[in-house]
């Protein structure tokens, strides 16, 4: 998880739907809000939403895992979307994906980062637009019910985030896919203040001395 937030923390999410919303992410140090995650509404939270999310989604073959911070839905690409056309959704997988997007949309609390991925196979743009493709498709249903601005943030991650080895047909499969990710908005502002903030400063080399 802590991979997951790095590499989405100094990302620009932009909702490409109908009005564009854009979340930039690209602070200056000064910028970025100094805040703290609260663990205990945190896991206060995670213990309302998880039975919640699994029942809502039993019987689909999405994913549900609990973080320490975070509830991870994930939606395997060749179940979810039509092969002819790749960012568009299968309309079995409606119902699930809305039924996570009502059980969210009326608590203002709760932040939806929505993340594609794709296999490493084909050329590292073109990965780069169906994921974002894909994820543009999974957080419009998000949006129909009503998240706006920093609440519903995405992010095409092309072949970035591999759960699996490229290198079989079963490891490609696994990492095809988008992940919802679900945490109360303030823990979400927390974690992406926390990891946006760059590395300290390394001790200078010492000059090597002439010969």
């Amino acid at each position: 998880m802590r991979t997951l937030l790095l590499k989405t923390a100094t990302l620009v999410f932009c909702m490409t739907a109908a009005g564009c919303s854009i979340l930039n992410l690209e602070k200056k140090t000064d910028e970025v809000v100094d805040t703290k995650i609260d663990r205990a509404a945190t896991t206060a939270w995670l213990d309302i939403y998880e039975p919640r999310l699994r029942e809502g989604l039993q019987g689909s073959k999405f994913e549900v895992k609990r973080h320490d911070t975070v509830l991870v839905v994930t939606a395997p690409v060749d179940s979810s979307f039509n092969p002819d056309r790749p960012g568009m959704l299968m309309p079995s997988v409606l119902g699930p994906i809305t039924k996570v997007a009502k059980l969210v949309e009326g608590d203002p609390q709760t932040a939806v980062l929505v993340l594609g991925h794709a296999d490493s196979s084909g050329e590292d743009q073109l990965n780069r637009k169906l994921s974002h493709e894909r994820a543009v498709a999974v957080a419009s249903i998000f949006r129909l019910s009503g998240l706006r601005g920093d609440r519903l943030m995405l992010k095409g991650m092309g072949s970035d985030m591999p759960r699996a080895a490229n290198d079989s047909k079963e490891g490609r499969s696994l990492n095809r896919r988008v992940e919802v990710v679900l945490t109360p908005q303030h823990t979400l502002v927390a974690l992406l203040a926390q990891y946006s903030r760059p590395a300290p400063p390394q001790p200078a080399l010492a000059a090597s001395q002439s010969e």
